[in-house]
Formats: C-alpha cells, structure tokens, sequence
C-alpha cells in the first residue's frame, strides 16, 4: 500500500526541519520569511499540517535546494500531503489531532498499546463500540453515533487489509469487567476478543487488579513503521479527548520501558486468553434467562 497523506506529511517535514538546521536558521526566521506564524511552520515540520507548494519553494530557496531532482521529489511529498485522509467525511465527529493519529495508524506496521476502562477500538464489536460511543460522547445523536462507529470499523478493515500489521495490548482487567450495553453485548465482545487473541499478529495482555501494581500510567499507544527513516511515534488522550503526540527520542523511549514494564506485570498472553475464556463463559451464563424455581 502506497503511503498515505499523513506518512508524507511527516517524512516532508523532517526533511524541512533538517534543511533548516543544517543552515543554522530559527525557526521564528523562517516563519517571518514565508509571513506565516512561527507555529504554523512548527505544525509543516512536525507533519501536523500540510506544506503549501509556494510556502514549499520559498524554504527551498532559503535552504540553498537548487538540485531539480530533490526540489521534484519534496513538491510531491507536498502534493501528496495536501490529499485528504480516509477519516475526512468524519473529521466533524473527532477529537483535535485524531486524524492525525488514524493516518499514522494505517501506516505503522507495530502498535503496542495499554487501555483502561474499554476494550481497545481495533479489537471491539459494532454493538460494544455502539454502546461505548453513547456512554462517551452523549452529545451525539443516533446518526452521528453511527458515523462514528463506521469510522471506528474501517480503522480494523485497515488494519486487517495488509499482513504487515502487528499489534501488542495490555489491558487492564477493569476493562473486560465493566459493562457497556447489555449482557448479550458484552458477551459478544468477550468471545470476539477472545478470538483475536489465537490470531497470530494480535498479542493480548491482561494486568489484573489482584496484583500489587508495579507500574501506575495512563493509557497510551506507541507506532512504529517498516521504513526506519520513520520514527516512533508515541500518543496519549487527555481528558477533553484531545490526542497529544510524543516523538522526541528520550520521551518516546522513556514510555517504550514503560510499556515493557506493563507487559511483565501483566499476565501472559496465554494466562491472559484462559482469563478471558473464563469471563466470557460467566458473561454467557449472566445472560441466560433463569430456569424454573
């Protein structure tokens, strides 16, 4: 699969950012050169934003770019980054940066994450994620929800469309107890789980709540991509929703032992299958209607 805008956003401007330091020049010196903010041209190197084919042109004059060649190849980075992401028809319904974050997603080819409260979107049902979107976003009506909820399928066609995709979840136990619609919901998303979880790119991981904690942390997912010249990307949601990015080397590694850490505390992943077995047959048995007295 061709890289996507957001992938060349980003590689665009790590391109810019280096171009730029290699002669010496601040970034508040460029912005003023192109008449643009200094945090508009901040979002252009750190891939947030499209770069302008004109904005383009004058960098590279700045930066002393005269091969043709190079000067090609960035102008169709740019163009390339201009097109819209596969999410666009509901970018309404997101959270600041979430785009962002879904075009990285589609084009990493390593997820580890460690999720609280929910089961993680890739892994959900339509019913379990119809019932998380009502409890989380109550400002939404019916139509809406199902927006939202398509766009959170797609994500797991996505992911599912290329063999290069691997994923490594923690999941806090808190997550597969609590309830989100009926009985029969959360017992369809138990054995769903439980299925990915013999499919050999899916490593799932349960941190119980019995165990004394040795690692307290809030829910974060790190990407890493095939092509080395693309960094690790980390990503955290605060409590408005909106998606922070981490890319710098010494924070993205710091969250990297982190997740090291979960996945030794955690149960292991065969451990972790037979737990869930275990709850998905007391969710079958919940949801069977009594017998005679």
């Amino acid at each position: 699969m061709l890289a996507g805008p957001t992938i060349r956003r980003r590689r665009l401007g790590a391109d810019l950012r280096r171009l730029r330091e290699e002669r010496s020049l601040r970034l508040e010196d460029v912005a003023a050169h192109l008449g643009v903010a200094a945090s508009t041209l901040s979002r252009i190197e750190t891939g947030k934003a499209p770069t302008r084919t004109s904005y383009l042109a004058l960098m590279l004059d700045l930066y002393g770019v005269d091969d043709p060649r190079q000067r090609k190849l960035l102008t169709e980075l740019a163009r390339e980054g201009q097109r819209k992401g596969w999410w666009a028809d509901s970018e309404d319904l997101l959270a600041a940066g979430a785009g962002n974050y879904l075009g990285l997603e589609a084009e990493s080819c390593v997820l580890r994450s460690f999720a609280l409260q929910v089961v993680p979107g890739l892994l959900q049902t339509e019913q379990y994620a119809t019932a998380v979107c009502r409890a989380s976003r109550p400002d939404l009506g019916p139509e809406q929800i199902k927006r939202l909820v398509a766009l959170r399928m797609r994500r797991q066609e996505l992911l599912r469309g290329t063999a290069r995709h691997r994923l490594h979840l923690v999941i806090d136990e808190s997550a597969l107890l609590r309830s989100f619609g009926s009985a029969g919901v959360m017992s369809g998303q138990l054995k769903h789980l439980l299925a990915l979880t013999r499919q050999a790119p899916v490593s799932v991981q349960v941190l119980t709540l019995a165990k004394a904690r040795t690692v307290l942390t809030e829910p974060f997912t790190m990407l890493s991509f095939a092509d080395e010249s693309d960094s690790d990307v980390a990503c955290a949601t605060t409590i408005r929703g909106q998606l922070v990015f981490e890319q710098r080397p010494a924070e993205v590694g710091a969250l990297r032992a982190t997740f090291e850490a979960l996945t030794r505390a955690a149960m292991s992943a065969d451990e972790s299958r037979q737990l869930i077995s275990g709850l998905a047959g007391e969710t079958v048995a919940g949801s069977q209607p009594a017998g005679p007295a």
